[in-house]
């Protein structure tokens, strides 16, 4: 065997593992399941809500589950980068309370911030949810 050879073989093995790192990286980027999350709202009150995400391509799909148990559709999902967004719409009282919610998927975890106006404050609180496990 040339030393050629012997060169072409071990850079395309290296160019196979590499391959296989990254895919193994991006798999670990997964969105999909049911992700659960508690915050404590300024008053001191603890809710836990959960949301589940279905990703098609760069779309990203689901429903938030309310304390209360009600369902919302999520709107404007996107899946790039390991990074999902959306936004949700909740009416109470004749008042519509929207959220928008990014964040960075990590394995089994969200970690990202919220962002939600109220009586023309924008209120920005962190935002980390563990994917329920099947």
């Amino acid at each position: 065997m040339t030393r050629h050879t012997s060169f072409l073989k071990m850079f395309a093995a290296a160019i196979i593992v590499m391959g296989c790192l990254a895919a193994t990286a991006h798999a670990a980027a997964d969105p999909n399941g049911t992700w659960n999350w508690k915050f404590t709202t300024p008053n001191g009150q603890e809710f836990e809500l959960s949301v589940t995400l279905k990703a098609d391509g760069d779309k990203l799909s689901g429903a938030l589950t309310l304390p209360m148990g009600d369902k919302v559709d999520i709107k404007d999902g996107a899946f790039k980068n390991d990074e999902v967004s959306f936004t949700t719409s909740v009416e109470r009282n004749g008042n519509t309370f929207t959220t928008k919610y990014k964040g960075k998927v990590e394995g089994d975890t969200i970690k990202g911030k919220t962002e939600r106006e109220r009586n023309g404050e924008v209120m920005i609180r962190d935002w980390e949810a563990k994917r329920e496990k099947k």
